[in-house]
């Protein structure tokens, strides 16, 4: 019996070791704003940024949701989400990009707009739109060259 049980918890102890691993990773993924610029990320991430005035507002809940459950989707195409939801802090941020209430914002590599939405999109819909950049096209042809 102490063998069986032995196996059991040996065959547990990957699993949630992932799972505390993929938490850290959602955590460092999805970050507060703060005094960043994004010239911090230029020619390393594309940024998402998600603004709200409140982080009560039912669509920031939902965008993030929507961002953690898709978050190897995101690494993947190196993406770093960050998080404003204190209008009155005037971050340089918000200061750039003027959001009223809840906004989505897809910034490129380059440092560049791509994209501004009112409502949540899911990782599909961003993935889509970043998969058609000829940047990430170039990045997709690279990784392919070299396996």
């Amino acid at each position: 019996m102490k063998r069986f049980c032995a196996l059991v918890l040996a065959c547990l102890l990957p699993a949630a070791t992932l799972a505390a691993e993929e938490a850290q990773d959602a955590a460092a993924m999805i970050r507060p704003a703060g005094d960043t610029e994004l010239s911090d990320f230029l020619w390393t991430n594309r940024p998402v940024i998600v603004f709200a005035d409140s982080p009560a507002d039912p669509r920031y809940g939902e965008q993030i949701e929507y961002l953690r459950d898709g978050m190897a989707m995101l690494l993947d195409r190196d993406v770093v989400v960050l998080s404003d939801t204190d209008p009155a802090q005037k971050s340089p941020l918000r200061s750039r990009l003027r959001p009223r209430g809840f906004m989505l914002v897809l910034v490129g590599k380059d440092g560049k707009v791509l994209l501004r939405k009112p409502l949540p999109w899911t990782v599909r819909e961003l993935s889509r739109t970043i998969d058609k950049l000829p940047e990430r096209q170039r990045e997709v042809e690279e990784r392919r060259g070299d396996g």
